[in-house]
């Protein structure tokens, strides 16, 4: 009786979470994530796997990172079950709609470029409206955590809180006729953030599959990272200028807001207007208000007092004209705008507004993998081209990373001590340099508990029995 898997994303690389795993005839696949970039070859190059063969979806969360191609897998014959929890299943639903839209934009505006130099046309969008709103009849199975889930052919699979979003799991799947356990780390969580509550532990496993995001290093406390956030915010202030916040729109998007909302009710916050510039950061904070069972303690005693996710200086901005009216704006503004790498977005037109006057300040709160924008300018980017101009770099730029929704290194490995003796350790969801770091690391302190430990390439089927 053999299991495998096959890793079909986040091998190597931090996006693209894609693994097959192959339990005699079931094949369960975990995630199904888009790969940085909307050109990326690997979107483009079609799946490793027969999509038709497939039983089940597992969803560790809603990032589109982990669940951006499920419409393309339905689209190519999968006809099996979703199984996900509750809010990874609404956030997922409006996730997956937005990326068909920048799909569809992206599209028309390379298309149109291509005319107009003679070159053949871009590739389509990978899918279209209609095969999202078609993927959302294969949620199927909605679980609360750790309450044990029997799959066909004897297959039992828990869900447990990972604390990196609302509604985040790592899965634990157990082969109940071997008894050989297989655990997915998916992404987890900074201790001690506000609104979801920290990851709890794992039980013991035989395979463990681990993320390595921020696997070389130790972010600052939430505490310290809150202060820095309001030292920019008043320096900028100081100088005359703007603050933009490239910001995704699921999960930091809501804590910047809880935390300005605190600043406003301790009077930190000077009068000002803190736009939130992202129709679908809007959706989903309305999404986390109607899953409250899924907070901290904290947090859900706040919600019955007041909404955590506002205050008086707060403006929402859904149209398109709402937003370009803000570049109307030369100070005392606070912008949080999509994306949060710079990819796209309406924070790129904030960026040619803002990006060159020395006053304004550009704060990132997010991990920028390499090859985006965003990456480029905290890398020394002296100008960026933007809209067919180029913007010299001008603006202050902070890096504030405790805002981060990912394990450090000190929480990667406060959670893998946990367990007593894994057969084989597969590190995955992160940059080679370092998992190889992390994998020093760990030889170095917890050999007796990993039997062999892995750093997979794309594409490789490793046999775990």
């Amino acid at each position: 009786m053999e299991i495998s898997v096959g890793f079909y994303g986040g091998a190597q690389g931090v996006t693209g979470s894609c693994f097959l795993l192959n339990i005699r005839d079931t094949q369960i696949l975990v995630d199904c994530g888009l790969f940085q970039g909307l050109e990326s070859e690997k979107n483009y190059s079609g799946f490793l796997f027969d999509p038709k063969k497939i039983s089940y979806l597992i969803l560790t969360h809603a990032h589109i990172d982990h669940c951006g191609r499920l419409p393309l897998l339905v689209k190519e014959g999968f006809r099996g079950k979703i199984i996900c929890t509750k809010p990874t299943s609404q956030i997922a639903k409006i996730m997956l709609l937005d990326a068909a839209k920048v799909m569809k934009e992206h599209y028309k505006t390379l298309y149109k470029k291509s005319i107009r130099k003679g070159l053949n046309p871009p590739p389509p969008p990978l899918y279209e409206e209609y095969d999202v709103i078609e993927s959302f009849n294969y949620f199927k199975i909605l679980v609360p955590y750790d309450t044990p889930l029997l799959l066909k052919d004897n297959i039992k699979v828990t869900f447990k809180d990972a604390g990196h979003i609302l509604g985040s799991a790592f899965i634990e799947i157990e082969d109940l006729k071997t008894h050989q356990k297989i655990t997915f780390s998916g992404d987890l969580g900074n201790k001690n953030k506000p609104i979801v509550r920290d990851f709890t532990y794992p039980s013991q496993t035989d395979f463990l599959f681990i993320e390595t995001t921020y696997a070389d290093r130790n972010h600052k406390s939430f505490e310290e990272s809150k202060q820095e956030f309001l030292q920019a915010i008043l320096e900028t202030f100081e100088k005359g200028g703007n603050v933009l916040i490239p910001t995704f729109a699921l999960e930091r998007a809501q804590e910047l807001l809880y935390v300005l909302r605190e600043f406003y009710e301790e009077g930190k916050l000077p009068r000002c207007q803190v736009f939130l510039d992202s129709p679908l950061a809007i959706k989903a904070t309305k999404i986390f208000k109607d899953n409250p069972e899924f907070f901290d303690e904290e947090a859900l005693n706040l919600l019955t007092q007041k909404d955590p996710f506002d205050f008086p200086y707060l403006v929402l901005t859904e149209e398109i004209e709402e937003s370009k009216a803000i570049n109307n704006i030369k100070s005392g503004a606070i912008i949080i705008a999509g994306n949060g790498t710079l990819t796209g977005g309406r924070i790129l037109h904030h960026l040619k507004y803002n990006l060159w006057r020395e006053e304004c300040s550009l704060v990132f709160v997010g991990f920028q993998p390499k090859g985006t924008l965003g990456r480029n300018i905290i890398d020394g980017a002296e100008k960026i081209h933007l809209f067919g101009e180029e913007i010299p770099v001008r603006a202050r730029i902070y890096t504030i990373n405790g805002f981060s929704s990912h394990a450090g290194q000190n929480e990667l490995i406060d959670w893998i001590s946990k367990f007593e003796k894994v057969k084989k350790l597969f590190l995955v969801h992160g940059e080679p340099e370092k998992m190889e770091i992390f994998k020093n690391l760990l030889l170095e302190n917890f050999k007796e508990k990993f039997e062999e430990i892995q750093i997979p390439p794309f594409g490789k089927i490793v046999q775990l029995s």
